[in-house]
């Protein structure tokens, strides 16, 4: 049958089955990530994104497409995380503004879409041909020719994914690095992937059945709200995972008789590299350091299961808290590892964000933050360039102060800004140049691991090698991780009066005081502080000043 007009409850089914299928296909998305470095995380930001827009869709009653929009435009801009995430919250974002009948057809689709196209081009100050904003263009352009001439919303559909995956497919053409690596640009991958997901309920490809509302049980529900919280055995739910230095076999009938102690509700599961355990407790701590005898613990969660039972059935608005007069300033900050976030709150940031490499919060978090930091002036430091534009667009919700983001690109360059302010804000914009000069200052150096064979820069990368990075270029690399932190030193400023190491959740103290040793034969004359940052991905993250 032929259909001309999309209306509410279509467009709410297109919509989840977009980032139904980009969930599905999302570790494919990653893996076309041109850097061959852990970062391949496109797929996963533009799925969490996309997913946020169809929980809000969800919610509510398809009875007009304007209510269907907001709710994918609020959802896709508090969920957005990275630079691609935020793009296509801007893309859902101006397409929900071009919906302004009450159905839609493929001219008001072609123009939704180009309002879209045209918001999210607005977010992004220096936009790169072959990249998802390219793809979206160029789909556009297409999509307002053919509904100049097609109706038939089928065959419109088809043709703009045949075309969109055209574009795609040059992209490489357009941006070097693309073609050297031999892939597609991942974020224009994302973006075909939703338009092929929605595509395929007009053309009867998939069906997505909605659920249905649950009616809710008075009388359970009632029994439930009154459900005394002091009957709960134990308070806490805990829950981590422990990675084994080795891959010996682990019992785990020790542990569960040990935590059987302690708690109820145990669940105890090993393979030869992790063991993952949950118990519910009053003594959290004491399941952590059984834990510890194992290996490092990882993914730690800890919830109090009485206050949660409160704050599911509290019917009035909780109070607020009076913090007090506001301050002038102050500052949020977003870093990865227990102790990043340590060394951050020792030098004074109000609001730390666990985040960073392949684990970017989302504009929500940070905008949680900046709210959190109750002052008249927060200064944000994203110390991540795929993180940089999040924090703009949180900058931009931001109410009752004035935001500034700090473009830190990494976590020395946020470590050199903060150390840079000197405790007094009568002039906030002479306190930003200070930082500013101060991030300039900073040369920053990491290692991590190539997870993929590829070519970057003319250079040849091996699955394994360890990779040296000094800003932002690779400049090492290596099968042996000392050989390549050797190499990598070398080619920083060898004036540098400063140099900090800050050693990953990979290396040990031991081996720590080692690599200081080395640093200091390649810089003799410098100050060589040493810090454990616990930071995921990166061996080492080097600054020099």
């Amino acid at each position: 049958m032929k259909i001309e007009t999309i209306d509410a409850k279509l467009l709410q089914t297109m919509i989840v089955a977009g980032a139904s299928l980009l969930e599905e296909r999302k570790e494919f998305i990653n893996e076309l990530n041109v850097f061959p470095v852990p970062d391949g995380d496109t797929g996963t930001n533009m799925a969490l994104t996309m997913l946020a827009a169809a929980k809000e869709v969800q919610n509510i009653d398809p009875t007009s497409v304007a209510d269907i929009g907001k709710a994918a435009s609020m959802g896709s801009l508090r969920g957005a995380r990275g630079n691609s995430g935020v793009i296509l919250s801007q893309l859902i974002r101006g397409f929900a503004k071009g919906l302004t009948e009450d159905t839609i057809d493929t001219l008001i689709l072609a123009n939704a879409f180009q309002s879209g196209v045209d918001m999210a081009y607005k977010a992004v100050m220096k936009p790169k041909e072959g990249t998802i904003l390219t793809v979206a263009r160029k789909v556009a352009q297409k999509a307002i020719q053919l509904s100049l001439k097609i109706t038939d919303l089928e065959q419109f559909a088809k043709e703009i994914i045949e075309y969109g995956y055209e574009v795609l497919n040059r992209t490489p053409d357009m941006l070097p690095v693309l073609k050297e690596a031999g892939v597609v640009d991942a974020g224009g991958q994302g973006l075909m992937t939703i338009l092929e997901g929605a595509a395929k309920v007009i053309t009867g490809e998939i069906e997505i059945v909605m659920p249905k509302p649950i009616e809710m049980n008075k009388e359970a529900y009632s029994a439930l709200k009154n459900f005394n919280t002091e009957d709960i055995t134990f308070g806490y739910c805990t829950e981590f995972i422990v990675t084994k230095p080795n891959k010996d076999a682990f019992d785990e009938t020790p542990t569960q008789e040990f935590l059987a102690t302690i708690g109820d509700s145990l669940v105890v599961v090993a393979d030869e590299e992790f063991v993952k355990i949950h118990v519910h407790t009053d003594d959290p701590g004491l399941a952590l350091q059984h834990g510890l005898q194992f290996g490092s613990l990882s993914n730690i969660k800890i919830e109090n299961m009485r206050e949660q039972h409160t704050s599911i059935f509290e019917e009035e608005k909780p109070a607020i808290v009076n913090k007090g007069p506001r301050k002038k300033v102050a500052f949020v900050s977003v870093v990865a590892g227990s102790g990043l976030v340590e060394i951050m709150e020792s030098l004074g940031v109000d609001e730390v964000i666990e985040g960073g490499q392949t684990m970017n919060p989302s504009i929500e978090d940070i905008g949680t933050a900046i709210t959190n930091a109750h002052a008249e002036n927060v200064i944000v430091l994203p110390n991540n360039s795929n993180i940089i534009l999040a924090a703009e667009q949180a900058s931009q919700l931001a109410q009752d102060c004035t935001v500034h983001v700090l473009p830190t690109k990494t976590v020395p360059q946020g470590v050199s800004a903060i150390i840079s302010y000197d405790g007094h804000a009568e002039n906030v914009e002479d306190t930003l140049d200070a930082m500013n000069e101060a991030i300039s200052n900073v040369e920053t150096a990491q290692i991590t691991i190539a997870v993929r064979d590829t070519t970057m820069n003319g250079k040849d990368i091996i699955e394994g090698e360890y990779l040296g990075i000094l800003e932002s270029d690779i400049v090492a690399h290596h099968k042996d991780l000392k050989t390549t932190f050797n190499q990598l030193l070398r080619q920083m400023n060898q004036d540098a009066e400063i140099v900090t190491i800050y050693y990953g959740q990979d290396i040990d103290d031991d081996t720590a005081q080692e690599y200081l040793e080395e640093t200091q034969k390649i810089f003799e004359d410098a100050d060589i502080e040493l810090h454990f940052g616990n930071q995921p991905v990166y061996y080492f993250m080097i600054s020099a000043e």
